[in-house]
């Protein structure tokens, strides 16, 4: 396996996924803005999306794959039982909590948006539109365990590529927004649930070769599959601690008007380079580093870790800096049209510039913690992100009132950071990871490199001031010309320094 190669077919389609997703978000900023409709929207949304997150985005892999990829050394029937019998546990688990969450949805929505407690219009609607998504955690859930299986026989693209159907569908919804009137966040919820059915037929049809679904509701619960499930809950956990350190975010932000909304449309500008930079390698990497540990491989494990981290390093800190130095151009160029007023570009400005200090922590997470699930460890990334979590919650509640919505964004870089010092720490510590001197020359050069190109890029916005301004029709374009022109600099000066090597693309893992 090639790890940049095979990192950058997952980050092709992920890329073309993440696009679409910014229209969708475009026209929902259009349509919606920070309203109370967009509000109540982005709640019942969350929730899905979060675990289509959580479970699409390498966390089902951590606990699956490195459990089937030793089944398939024994054979394929072995590896096909074994997946069959966890596929309809599953399924029957999931099942019935759908069944449960439609049944006591008011309590759960009250749970999730506890801001929305006094407000019976929004409370309803909130329960509604849930009711109508929230069947897609069935349905992402087991696209994620076909995915799982694909990523196993190393095949990223249709894994990488499903996500798209749910940005086509909801664009589509949006496109004819005007015949759909007041009922648009209706259809919106109707349109989450329909991708994740075509998501599974889409998926379906590509893992059939490797895998043949054999579903019956008589499951045989063996120690290998009971095992699995052990290791699943705190994988979902530690792997996707991102992600619920937003959902907590949410919860607490319902409490101030527009809040949800800010935070939404920051995290959705961060997340494309936290697809690549860590969710990307952590899949990409996870099979075969599963293999070489099985193998007792030292040199392919060193090699591979390092590499993986090096390249998270290489994706990450460049976008982090950028940011940090361009929220505000950012954030106008994407989503500041109609409803999206200056004030909603301000705030969610803020709160992107807050993200971006954690973006290197929140894709260094991804990596580090699949240093341990190739180990067959979940539990220890369960119990550090447990503590992180808790950092988060508590210090976001013990500073909201004194400056609202904006402490949410610290508190997750904050507690994201620790995660990632304490990961790095134990895997030290039992000697998991150590660092080769490669990486330690790259990492120099790398830091050198995403330092210039900041203050190129800090030029750009200087000298297209005028252009990126919130009245200017033409900002997209100026953006856009401007992140070309900064990762070109970027990549230049890589090149140059030897930060970046074109040998490395034809590297062997």
């Amino acid at each position: 396996m090639n790890l940049i190669k095979s990192t950058g077919t997952f980050s092709f389609f992920t890329i073309i996924s993440r696009l679409l997703g910014y229209l969708r978000d475009i026209l929902i900023a259009i349509f919606l803005g920070t309203s109370f409709l967009a509000d109540v929207f982005f709640v019942a949304f969350r929730i899905p999306n979060t675990f289509r997150r959580l479970f699409s985005e390498g966390t089902f892999n951590a606990a699956f794959v490195p459990s089937y990829s030793s089944e398939l050394l024994k054979g394929k029937n072995n590896s096909n039982k074994f997946a069959n019998d966890v596929f309809n546990l599953l399924f029957l688990i999931l099942f019935f909590l759908v069944l449960l969450a439609q049944i006591f949805m008011p309590i759960f929505v009250s749970l999730i948006a506890p801001g929305f407690i006094g407000d019976h219009e929004k409370m309803s609607l909130a329960i509604n539109l849930t009711r109508f998504t929230f069947p897609f955690l069935l349905l992402v859930s087991l696209s994620s365990f076909f995915s799982a299986i694909l990523n196993s026989h190393n095949r990223f693209a249709a894994a990488a590529a499903a996500p798209i159907i749910l940005n086509i569908i909801l664009i589509v919804i949006l496109s004819i927004s005007k015949i759909l009137g007041d009922e648009l966040v209706y259809y919106l919820s109707y349109g989450v649930t329909f991708s994740g059915i075509l998501q599974i037929i889409f998926l379906y049809y590509f893992v059939k070769k490797y895998f043949k679904l054999e579903f019956e509701f008589k499951v045989k619960i063996s120690s290998k599959v009971r095992i699995f499930f052990r290791k699943l809950l705190p994988s979902i956990f530690s792997s996707g601690v991102t992600q619920i350190n937003i959902l907590v975010g949410t919860i607490i932000a319902s409490f101030q008007a527009s809040a949800v909304s800010y935070l939404y449309y920051a995290d959705r500008i961060y997340q494309i380079n936290l697809a690549i930079a860590g969710i990307a390698i952590g899949v990409v990497i996870l099979p075969q580093l599963s293999k070489h540990i099985k193998k007792n491989n030292k040199k392919k494990i060193d090699l591979i870790q390092n590499k993986a981290l090096e390249l998270s390093l290489f994706l990450s800190l460049p976008a982090s800096v950028a940011l940090f130095i361009a929220s505000e151009e950012i954030i106008s160029a994407l989503f500041g049209y109609g409803e999206f007023n200056r004030n909603s570009v301000l705030n969610s400005s803020k709160a992107l510039y807050y993200f971006s200090f954690g973006l290197p922590a929140f894709a260094m997470i991804k990596v580090f913690s699949n240093f341990f699930f190739a180990n067959q460890d979940t539990k220890t990334p369960f119990y550090i992100s447990l503590v992180s979590v808790i950092i988060n919650i508590l210090i976001s509640l013990y500073f909201f009132n004194l400056i609202g919505f904006i402490i949410i964004p610290i508190a997750t870089t904050i507690s994201s950071w620790f995660n990632l010092i304490i990961l790095f720490l134990i895997l030290r510590n039992r000697k998991l990871f150590t660092f080769n001197e490669i990486f330690i020359m790259r990492f120099f050069k790398i830091v050198f490199s995403s330092i210039v190109m900041g203050l190129f890029f800090n030029y750009l916005l200087i000298l297209f001031d005028y252009q990126l301004s919130f009245d200017n029709s033409y900002k997209p374009i100026y953006l856009v010309l401007s992140v070309i022109l900064g990762l070109s600099f970027y990549l230049f000066v890589s090149y140059f320094i030897k930060a970046f090597q074109l040998d490395d693309i034809k590297l062997k893992y």
